[in-house]
């Protein structure tokens, strides 16, 4: 008895430390992620973005992104270009309603893939709350089910040594529609890690979204 007790508390105090391991973890990416932020409000860059639907380019964009005073990021149309040619009479009507349909289920499917790009302090507690992580080669990897939509799978990968992400990626549902997308960081000589590419699949669509952040420039003071 005195021996499953021992053995009891050491696994209490085990399991314990693990959680608060875990959360000091999400914390510590938290606080890196913040930090990172606040330098990276000193640039200004662009986005281009085409969307492929069934292979086939359908439109590109370019749009700038900036951080206003309080800290927000802000955006900027630039350029957009369709090949898509307008039908005339009641055949351009309803391909009118049909791209309009079609722009509404892709500002959803963007608001859902932005939750996973930018999870709050308090998502990623309960993120890695529940979360398998390994640790290879410098790389943490954690990947968590039911993070914002039941039946969703979500995997992040940070350095180790800075805690900055290197990858964030998902697979998730838009109502009953499969949707998914990943998105790529990288690092400036000094160090601010940034967004490069990412890819938005919407197979009920036929459609995918491709983009690139480009010609990062510091404000002029």
């Amino acid at each position: 008895m005195k021996k499953f007790i021992i053995l009891f508390f050491m696994g209490f105090c085990i399991s314990a430390y693990a959680q608060v391991d875990r959360d000091q973890l999400s914390l510590d990416i938290s606080k890196a992620d913040a930090a990172n932020t606040e330098k990276l409000k000193a640039f200004i860059w662009k986005r281009a973005s085409v969307a492929l639907v069934d292979g086939q380019e359908k439109l590109s964009t370019l749009t700038e992104f900036s951080f206003n005073e309080k800290g927000e990021i802000q955006t900027k149309n630039i350029d957009a270009k369709t090949t898509v040619k307008q039908k005339p009479g009641i055949r351009g009507a309803i391909q009118k309603n049909a791209a309009e349909e079609s722009l509404d289920y892709v500002a959803k499917a963007l608001d859902l893939s932005l939750g996973y790009a930018f999870m709050t302090k308090g998502q990623l507690i309960d993120f890695f709350g529940k979360a398998e992580i390994t640790e290879k080669d410098g790389i943490i990897t954690a990947t968590a089910k039911d993070v914002q939509v039941k039946g969703d799978v979500v995997t992040l990968k940070i350095e180790s040594s800075t805690k900055l992400f290197i990858e964030k990626s998902f697979s998730s549902l838009l109502g009953k529609d499969a949707i998914s997308g990943a998105f790529q960081y990288a690092k400036f000589s000094s160090g601010i890690s940034h967004g490069t590419t990412s890819v938005l699949n919407l197979p009920a669509k036929k459609a995918v979204i491709k983009s690139e952040n480009k010609d990062y420039s510091q404000r002029v003071q």
